[in-house]
């Protein structure tokens, strides 16, 4: 085995590896129930307007968090944990992708940050140094 497999897999076993992923595993699963709560909500309503806002805010670490978790147990060679996770990683990128829903703060009120932030990043110009002659 690679080192830093072997490093990937102690790690992944140890006291505070062992937490870091019960508590981004968590995260995973408040991101699929909301999700789930998003499926079967009325359209148009305040809990699928909550519900999406929430899938659509964890939905990019709840990717991050699963790919670490597929990677340390891949590392340790526990490979019905890889496959589960990657069930769970592909399910979420595909229910991510292929399900727009309009009823979000990210279509409201995420946009318009979007595009104040873009102002003030135009407005500052750019962060480069003039060289010493």
């Amino acid at each position: 085995m690679n080192s830093g497999l072997q490093a990937v897999a102690v790690f992944g076993h140890s006291l505070p590896g062992l937490v870091l992923l019960s508590l981004g595993q968590s995260l995973v699963v408040a991101c699929v129930c909301a999700d789930l709560v998003r499926a079967v909500s009325v359209p148009r309503s305040r809990g699928r307007y909550l519900a999406n806002t929430a899938f659509r805010t964890l939905a990019l670490p709840s990717i991050g968090i699963m790919a670490v978790v597929v990677l340390v147990h891949a590392a340790s060679g526990a490979w019905e944990q890889v496959a589960g996770g990657v069930f769970v990683l592909v399910s979420v990128i595909f229910r991510w992708h292929h399900c727009p829903d309009e009823d979000s703060w990210w279509t409201g009120k995420g946009t318009a940050l979007r595009r104040w932030a873009r102002r003030k990043l135009a407005a500052a110009g750019p962060l480069v140094a003039p060289a010493a002659a």
